[in-house]
């Protein structure tokens, strides 16, 4: 399952700014936007497949108008609120059931276990790897096409839109920190991981730019060593988290903010952004208003792996006093503040070199 998690032990800096507003509010700022990512950003994409990960059905979704609809979460994905921050009404579609003219306004393409590398996740059964999700974007691009009467006026339009990209998680928890069913452990040491991860997804979002993109969010990894499931995997020997995955997981987020500036620098107009997203999540969760870290909201089983909610079993009624909703997954309320702060950044760690605010300006 595609986990992602934004936050440990030690989250959250700034939460006063949660109260105000974005900068530009109630306005659609850009044309559309296209999601690439895992479960963290999965709106409905996994619900057709032959998988474990999947999060359809109750007590997912309990907090999210339509209840259950895929989404890991009891609400919003960070990246619903990003798009109501850019302007948009509706959250985007996912491409397992986007048509029409809904599909100028973007689509999300994001899948639970999905990874960098193909294999990543295949233990819990199919998934949409990032390769994958950029031939349904080369789709979506042909059709778009076809709306917009040729190549010219669609390259004119995508340029304007906001990608957001958040891939990675899956390649360390649902590969190489599983020897029983990988060997990227034994064939690399994390630096040499880091290095392979950071070279495929420079690839593939080259690609992503010669399919028109020029404005793209690339959100780092969050602190994966904080998450209930490899709490209780690993143990912490008495600090908050799993150091070690947190160290080796840096690794990787070092290696793509230098991505970054090497994309800038060699593709024309290109414009891509680095989201802190561990940095986002950083200080005391008490200031915050949370009060519960290191456990899930809902009942998650404890021997199938996953870290899911049970099916039909009643979550905590404090949701919002619950970083995570459930062993991988973060809650709604943790969910606003990457979103708030991904958006309008609080503090120049936030974002390199801007914030998406500012990205949909350029």
């Amino acid at each position: 399952m595609a986990i992602v998690v934004t936050v440990c032990c030690m989250v959250f800096v700034m939460v006063l700014g949660l109260n105000l507003p974005p900068r530009v509010y109630g306005e659609q700022q850009v044309p559309c936007i296209f999601i690439f990512g895992d479960s963290m950003a999965d709106n409905g994409n996994n619900n057709g497949l032959v998988t474990k990960a999947k999060a359809n059905y109750q007590p997912y979704g309990i907090d999210f108008p339509t209840g259950a609809t895929g989404r890991f979460s009891n609400g919003r994905n960070t990246v619903d609120i990003i798009a109501e921050f850019l302007g948009f009404n509706d959250s985007i579609k996912p491409f397992a059931i986007a048509n029409g003219r809904d599909i100028l306004k973007g689509v999300n393409y994001a899948s639970g276990a999905a990874g960098i590398r193909e294999e990543t996740g295949q233990q819990q059964g199919d998934r949409i790897s990032m390769d994958r999700q950029l031939q349904n974007h080369q789709t979506i691009v042909s059709r778009i096409a076809n709306m917009l009467g040729n190549d010219s006026a669609t390259k004119s339009y995508l340029v304007k839109c906001i990608y957001l990209v958040g891939m990675g998680s899956n390649d360390y928890v649902n590969n190489y920190y599983m020897p029983k069913f990988y060997t990227t452990s034994l064939e690399y040491a994390p630096e040499q991981y880091a290095i392979v991860l950071i070279q495929q997804f420079s690839l593939q979002l080259r690609t992503l730019y010669g399919l028109g993109a020029r404005k793209v969010a690339l959100d780092g990894l969050g602190l994966l060593g904080c998450t209930p499931k490899e709490l209780a995997t690993y143990g912490t020997n008495g600090s908050s988290c799993v150091q070690f995955i947190n160290d080796e997981v840096q690794i990787f987020n070092d290696r793509l903010r230098l991505l970054v500036d090497e994309l800038n620098s060699n593709l024309t107009n290109a414009n891509f952004i680095y989201v802190n997203t561990s940095g986002i999540l950083a200080t005391d969760p008490a200031l915050a208003g949370f009060r519960v870290v290191g456990a899930p909201c809902c009942e998650v089983g404890s021997s199938d792996g996953l870290g899911t909610c049970l099916p039909l079993k009643a979550p905590c009624l404090n949701r919002a006093e619950y970083v995570f909703w459930d062993a991988f997954h973060p809650t709604e309320a943790v969910n606003i503040i990457t979103a708030t702060r991904s958006y309008n950044a609080r503090s120049p760690f936030d974002a390199y070199p801007v914030d998406i605010y500012s990205l949909a300006q350029l």
